[in-house]
């Protein structure tokens, strides 16, 4: 009776749904993490001759690998503009603003600090 080698599959599934969801932190970051762990050992136990499917747990691996990536740089990127001057100014217009006019205000004038 041959053995399966189920944490091949968890790894790709949950490679290929942490790619998908990478713009997550649940979905790149959790899913991702599970994906790489999963597909190491399915790996090891495949190399070691007591699964199938090691090219598959490596595929799983390298999914959850590329997605812990991008959910690292999406964190990075949304950090540095939640703490950058400009988010800041614009933080406190709104805090300050009445109307909605004035909000507007504010959303013109941090797009145009942003982009000069």
């Amino acid at each position: 009776m041959s053995r399966g080698n189920g944490l091949a599959i968890a790894a790709l599934v949950l490679g290929v749904l942490a790619v998908v969801l990478f713009w997550t932190v649940f979905g790149g970051f959790l899913l991702g993490l599970l994906a790489l762990v999963f597909g190491i050992i399915g790996a090891r136990k495949a190399r070691g001759g007591r699964a199938p499917h090691g090219t598959m747990s490596i595929v799983g691996a390298v999914l959850g690998g590329l997605a812990l990536i991008a959910t690292t740089v999406i964190i990075a990127v949304g950090a540095s503009i939640l703490n950058s001057d400009e988010f800041k100014n614009f933080d406190d217009c709104v805090q300050q603003a009445e109307t909605r006019s004035e909000r507007d205000a504010c959303a013109e004038d941090f797009d145009r600090e942003v982009n000069d």
